[in-house]
């Protein structure tokens, strides 16, 4: 269980006390008795699944501390007594089923097997569907874009001063190249990946995309209001907030937007 807590005087998530309430918790306690805060309305994700081989009853991976092949287990258990109970012969929804479950922090879609490379097709936007053979697809609020996304797109200063070398190179501009300059540009880069928990846009990035000419990455990240994903997995899983997780193989589709009626009001010291 203790892994699973934040370490206090270290994390600097969204949702944590600033740090100085480690030491000073009464303090706080204080600041909301006399209502010296603000309210913040923080954006969630919901998600809606149509297609076939789909099974809308999720593992719950906090409370089961799961192998590959017990993960795997738990979802053909709960597929087969999905169908005993409906007296279903299969699993597909001709319209959208929603799900009863919002994501605070990022929806992250990819082969249970970390080694082997997730194909899928993702429309933004509504917009064309483009194969795509990634490491994963995560879609995160600005409350979970200081998280996981960040740093699938975060850039190290060796990263930075290599690309400035090369332009300084190519245009012959005098660039640069002290630590401090490249720290500067790293942070300003990587802080543009953070944006605010009431923002009501999606943030996607394909991790790790493979590009050739079957699979192109044009757009590897972006904003959104919506993006739908075509599972065109071999054992795939859809899953919320690290800890739940819903069967995501060939045939399902994944509808994955905001509405305001999931927002989550917390408090901001």
């Amino acid at each position: 269980m203790g892994r699973r807590h934040n370490f206090c005087r270290r994390s600097e998530g969204h949702l944590c006390l600033p740090v100085r309430y480690t030491h000073a918790f009464p303090e706080a306690l204080e600041r909301l008795q006399r209502g010296d805060f603000r309210w913040q309305w923080r954006q969630r994700i919901r998600l809606h699944l149509e297609g076939t081989g789909i099974n809308p009853t999720p593992v719950d991976l906090h409370e089961q501390q799961l192998s590959l092949e017990q993960h795997h287990m738990a979802h053909r258990i709960t597929t087969l007594e999905r169908r005993r109970e409906s007296g279903a012969q299969d699993d597909s929804f001709s319209e959208p089923n929603l799900l009863p479950v919002r994501s605070l922090n990022e929806i992250f879609i990819g082969e249970s097997l970390s080694s082997r490379a997730s194909y899928y097709e993702i429309s933004v936007d509504d917009g064309p569907w483009e194969k795509q053979k990634s490491s994963g697809l995560s879609i995160c609020t600005g409350t979970g874009s200081k998280a996981w996304s960040y740093n699938i797109n975060k850039l190290v200063e060796q990263s930075v001063e290599d690309l400035l070398k090369i332009g300084k190179s190519q245009t012959g501009l005098d660039i640069p190249l002290d630590p401090g300059f490249i720290e500067k540009v790293t942070e300003e880069y990587n802080q543009s990946l953070v944006f605010s928990p009431e923002d009501k846009r999606l943030f996607f990035s394909i991790r790790e995309p493979i590009v050739n000419r079957v699979f192109s990455s044009i757009r590897p990240r972006g904003f959104a209001k919506k993006v739908c994903v075509r599972s065109r997995c071999w054992d795939a899983c859809m899953v919320v907030d690290g800890g739940t997780s819903f069967e995501f193989n060939d045939g399902a589709i994944a509808t994955i937007s905001m509405s305001d009626d999931d927002q989550l009001r917390t408090v901001v010291l």
